[in-house]
């Protein structure tokens, strides 16, 4: 292999990437981080910066870009190697490791954990008309500033946590919240759901907004009741926050002898967050298996589970077992 080589390359430089960089060190892996985005913290930085998440070990609540600070300066630690704007679009395995193939070069290791970092992944659009039309002019995807939504007349869409979450935040600070879903049943948290029920902000569901409409800029939606007992509802909006979530398509990696999901959105693993490939691993949302829970702290289980398993697969003499963090810090000190 090149002297350049790492025992792991990690593709993805989002928290549990940066989780899974942090782990390596305590384990003795030398580690690269390789990501598709001009910056650390995947979505916590570039699609919800100011929200609060609230089910991380230890914090009560965090906002997305104080928990990336944390975790990267928490990955800075294992000193990895760190490349940016760099999407991987080929994992070869060659001799004794992989190379990994970007627009800017080639990047060798002897093992690979992949948990995001290849650049496919993008928000769901709504299909109504003047959807594209008033996007960027009062349709938005993403959350960057919730201070533009102050005292504005705001309409969020979905019934998953990132919807309930906004539609609650933002009742504070607008001068209407109304939540629209297609169904009476959420995906979110059961207490988060209550605690938006509570907010004072109003909740329409089972319905569909049919038409965005205004002129330079959006002004209104009209919204059709599902039961059709009702007549469609006329709804002042300035802004319309779309939370359909993220379409991650990984169809381009079929040849890479990687299997994936049925939908082609996921690679599948086993419980060693090993894939079909050997020596290469998947952890958090991109990863499916039996047991699986899309939640942010069983990502980062999952990151430590293939940085374990990693390490038998670089040395069989090695215990997948590691020893207590405290043990190892203390074993450091002492040497």
């Amino acid at each position: 292999m090149p002297q350049n080589t790492v025992d792991l390359a990690i593709v993805g430089g989002g928290p549990v990437g940066l989780f899974a960089a942090y782990y390596s060190g305590l384990r003795n892996i030398s580690c690269s981080i390789i990501e598709s985005l001009p910056a650390l913290g995947g979505r916590l930085v570039s699609v919800f910066p100011e929200k609060f998440i609230y089910d991380v070990p230890g914090f009560p609540k965090i906002r997305a870009r104080d928990l990336a600070s944390n975790l990267i300066k928490q990955a800075q630690q294992s000193s990895p190697t760190i490349c940016l704007n760099e999407r991987v679009e080929k994992i070869l395995k060659v001799n004794a490791g992989f190379e990994l193939a970007t627009p800017l070069g080639k990047h060798h290791a002897k093992s690979v954990l992949i948990v995001g970092g290849i650049g496919v992944a993008s928000p769901q659009k709504h299909s109504a008309p003047g959807a594209a039309k008033f996007e960027e002019k009062g349709i938005e995807y993403i959350v960057s500033d919730p201070e533009k939504y102050r005292d504005k007349h705001v309409v969020v869409v979905g019934g998953g946590d990132s919807a309930i979450d906004w539609a609650q935040e933002l009742t504070s600070i607008a001068a209407s919240t109304t939540l629209v879903h297609r169904t009476a049943r959420f995906r979110a948290h059961e207490r988060n759901i209550a605690q938006l029920k509570e907010s004072g902000a109003r909740i329409i569901t089972d319905a569909e907004i049919t038409s965005f409409e205004g002129n330079t800029h959006l002004h209104q939606v009209i919204i059709k009741h599902k039961n059709n007992l009702a007549e469609d509802t006329v709804l002042r909006a300035d802004h319309a926050l779309i939370m359909f979530g993220f379409r991650t398509d990984l169809s381009f990696m079929q040849d890479w002898s990687i299997e994936l999901s049925a939908d082609q959105d996921q690679i599948l693993v086993n419980e060693k967050m090993e894939t079909s490939l050997l020596g290469v691993y998947a952890a958090g949302d991109i990863a499916s298996h039996a047991a699986k829970i899309t939640l942010l702290a069983t990502g980062f289980g999952e990151a430590a589970i293939a940085v374990n398993f990693a390490k038998t697969f670089l040395d069989p003499n090695e215990d997948s077992q590691p020893m207590y963090s405290t043990s190892i810090a203390e074993s450091r000190k002492q040497s």
